[in-house]
């Protein structure tokens, strides 16, 4: 159950807990537009970060983690980065700092059951969740767009991360069983039920990625060079009519390009898809959206592909495709209703025979889990 923030008391120590949730993300299309003010298309997972924020009297923090060994203390406006899964709690201070908010020193404890390096936004999950707790804590004077916006600000600021806004936007204000339709140039979003005549499959391929390396960020720089070429600010001005234009730039710039305008343009295709309940057109364009990621923009791996490749001949999956920036990560796929969990199975087995690699089903989540 979704619980932006609550209030409970702790009798034996006389403190007030503020707790804050924030669940994991898949994108169901809309790959690395983000960060060209274009379309995207997320939707929530079950699997969900806690924060459990106790306030102190002093400038002290101390956070502890399931994902991590023992607290980590450190001391607000002497953040510094580099030290691993707490760089993202020195951010969220550091960045909350300059943004004006008061704060004071807390004790925070952290539990997820998000897996990490698997491109469902555990990082954005974890800051949004700590900023719910916080604001709730501290009275803080943000909505839900605005911790969205810190919550980029955490990752491009002080973890030095070069991300769109696509994550944390999705943690911040998605809903489960509801695609959000985002422009990232306005944030202006629309909430898309999804229909009940498919079933999400989320693998995780057991290749984790980091954003941090520096196959994320060369991307992101080939294809600010291809809008340039263009004579474009952003590649989400080339409008999908100017391919024969991308096509006459070098081969590497033309490749950047044409992915960022065809995504751009798949995402109002699938939002379309979805209104009109058109599950089969969906699939297409997951397969497409794939293709090109894996031809044009180069991001993904030969396990991911052979992993979607499965998916894809399925006689029970419309589509399938990467998720996330690439590089490792998760797979996205859809599904016939109720056939999900096992074509899933089907899937991550042939995986395995196929690559040695065990994968994990991350949705749909086993039945008991569900519960």
């Amino acid at each position: 159950m979704f619980k932006p923030v609550s209030v409970t008391s702790d009798d034996a120590a006389g403190r007030v807990e503020f707790v804050g949730d924030a669940h994991a993300r898949v994108n169901l299309i809309g790959e690395h537009t983000d960060y060209h003010q274009g379309f995207v298309l997320p939707t929530l997972m079950p699997q969900c970060t806690t924060a459990r924020v106790q306030l102190r009297t002093d400038r002290m923090v101390l956070a502890h983690s399931t994902i991590g060994d023992g607290v980590h203390p450190f001391v607000l406006g002497d953040e510094s980065p580099g030290l691993g899964w707490i760089d993202y709690v020195q951010g969220v201070t550091a960045v909350a700092a300059r943004a004006g908010l008061a704060l004071q020193g807390f004790s925070v404890s952290i539990d997820s059951n998000v897996p990490v390096g698997a491109g469902v936004s555990s990082s954005a999950a974890l800051t949004v969740a700590l900023l719910r707790a916080l604001r709730g804590a501290l009275g803080l004077a943000i909505d839900d767009i605005e911790i969205a916006r810190l919550s980029q600000r955490v990752e491009t600021e002080f973890v030095g991360v070069p991300v769109g806004i696509m994550d944390q936007m999705a943690c911040s204000l998605g809903r489960q069983n509801e695609a959000l339709f985002i422009d990232t140039r306005t944030l202006a979003i629309e909430r898309i039920p999804l229909p009940s005549t498919i079933e999400l499959i989320v693998i995780d391929s057991g290749i984790k990625h980091q954003h941090a390396g520096g196959g994320y960020a060369a991307r992101k720089g080939e294809s600010f060079a291809a809008a340039a070429a263009l004579g474009a600010a952003w590649l989400r001005d080339v409008p999908i009519d100017q391919l024969p234009r991308v096509d006459a730039l070098p081969t590497e710039t033309a490749k950047r390009a044409r992915h960022v305008i065809t995504e751009n343009h798949r995402v109002l295709e699938a939002v379309k898809a979805l209104r009109d309940g058109d599950v089969a057109r969906l699939g297409e364009l997951l397969n497409a959206s794939h293709a090109s990621l894996r031809d044009d923009y180069e991001v993904s791996t030969g396990e991911i592909d052979t992993l979607a490749a499965l998916g894809q001949h399925d006689p029970d999956v419309y589509g399938a495709r990467m998720t996330g920036g690439g590089f490792g990560g998760a797979v996205v796929m859809l599904a016939r209703p109720g056939r999900g969990r096992a074509a899933a199975t089907r899937i991550t087995d042939a995986y395995r025979r196929l690559t040695g690699l065990r994968s994990s089903i991350l949705m749909p989540l086993e039945t008991a889990q569900a519960q």
